[in-house]
């Protein structure tokens, strides 16, 4: 018996991990996993929708600000942590969840950089500029456009009144963030003939930051670089005091 108990043992474990194989197969498409080292940067990404409010179906790719909102505070609160990466690649969202997530960033006391990957698109434009950097990649694209309601709404002049002032929050914020002037974002938001049967305007790469939108272009190595740059100055600051 006690000479059965090693083998059974040895069957259990080599089970457990043609388990784990096969698991890494079916999320990853690969066996090895790339293990990143103890680093003081985090990465906060931002993708698929920005879900608020209300959840989204299943199928949806979704970034629950409920998730972001605690990790941003522990991010804030974590000595080890000293500076903060945010990509995205979000078609936008719950504008509200958008502006909560967007406010934190800004608020935070350790340097941010945010990198659009792909797409920052409606709200992810906020969430963009929220950073002390950002870059985007030549071939990211953002759309600017105005603020909509679904499902059923009130047809009184309180309700456009209402919609008004939200779309001010959303200009007041960007326009404060980035060194793109209020009458220009206005313009690339009002914009006819850009979009297929909407108003606005898709900005790619390099007009995003010609525009002052966005600081610069560049990847994940411009991106990282940059950071600890910020975390350098930070730590300089620091020891003056």
């Amino acid at each position: 018996m006690n000479q059965d108990q090693p083998n059974n043992d040895e069957k259990k474990q080599e089970g457990q991990s043609q388990d784990s194989l096969m698991e890494k197969i079916k999320q990853l498409g690969s066996t090895n996993v790339p293990q990143a080292p103890d680093s003081n940067i985090h990465v906060l990404p931002i993708i698929g929708q920005v879900e608020g409010h209300l959840q989204l179906p299943a199928k949806n790719k979704t970034t629950k600000y409920e998730h972001l909102i605690p990790q941003i505070i522990a991010i804030e609160q974590n000595p080890k942590i000293e500076g903060v990466i945010i990509l995205l690649n979000t078609v936008g969202g719950d504008v509200e969840a958008g502006l909560a997530i967007s406010e934190m960033i800004s608020s935070l006391s350790k340097p941010s950089v945010s990198l659009v990957l792909g797409g920052g698109h409606s709200i992810g434009v906020p969430i963009a500029v929220s950073a002390n950097h950002s870059f985007i990649t030549e071939t990211a694209t953002m759309t600017i456009h105005p603020i909509r309601l679904t499902g059923l709404v009130v047809g009184v002049p309180q309700t456009f009144e209402y919609l008004d002032k939200m779309q001010d929050r959303v200009i007041n914020f960007v326009t404060h963030h980035s060194d793109i002037e209020e009458d220009k974002f206005k313009d690339l938001m009002f914009a006819k003939g850009n979009l297929t049967r909407d108003i606005g305007t898709n900005v790619v790469g390099q007009d995003a930051v010609d525009y002052g939108l966005i600081d610069s272009i560049g990847g994940v190595k411009e991106a990282m670089v940059k950071l600890n740059e910020l975390i350098g100055k930070t730590d300089d600051d620091q020891v003056i005091e």
